[in-house]
């Protein structure tokens, strides 16, 4: 999985991933802003973000259980997590008791730092730098609550990034 701050470049690493042969998982936030804004729907962030973490959460748990299939590794852009952790964030309770004991994904986690220099809204992400920093904060101190080990991007060109990652998973694999 990986996870991290809004605008790190997770979505064009995975792109990368994708085009290096490997299975990827579109962010489930992001289909399902598009999907309420083409059915003129509320569950968006910047409206409604607890009906909105309610259907990313349905997304990503039918996501998490047809990436179970698959025989080869498979990258997610954000995931269960990532609702956990914004459901805490919202007061609807805590990370831990979300996610449950049983890790839902590997549990070596890329990290996306925030990186000022590429970040952009759109209409997607319509928050500022700062609150996409603050959410990556949480997310950071989160994850090893959760039993998982964070390993953060470095600040690279996406080809590195994703050659960083290949060979962590590799060292990982033993």
């Amino acid at each position: 999985m990986i996870t991290g701050c809004s605008g790190g470049g997770k979505s064009t690493l995975l792109t990368e991933l994708a085009e290096r042969g490997f299975s990827i998982v579109p962010e489930a936030g992001r289909r399902v802003v598009a999907a309420e804004q083409s059915a003129g729907g509320n569950a968006l962030p910047w409206i409604d973000l607890s009906a909105f973490l309610h259907k990313v959460e349905i997304l990503a748990k039918q996501d998490r259980l047809a990436a179970a299939e698959l025989d080869s590794p498979v990258f997610f852009d954000r995931g269960l997590v990532d609702t956990y952790c914004g459901f805490e964030r919202l007061n609807r309770g805590e990370a831990q008791q979300l996610h449950g004991e049983r890790l839902l994904y590997d549990q070596c986690v890329f990290v996306a730092p925030p990186w000022p220099e590429i970040y952009e809204t759109d209409e997607v992400r319509q928050h500022s730098f700062d609150e996409a920093s603050a959410e990556y904060e949480h997310i950071v101190a989160t994850l090893p609550k959760l039993g998982y080990q964070p390993v953060l991007l470095p600040l690279a060109s996406v080809e590195e990034r994703a050659d960083f990652m290949i060979k962590t998973i590799e060292v990982a694999a033993g």
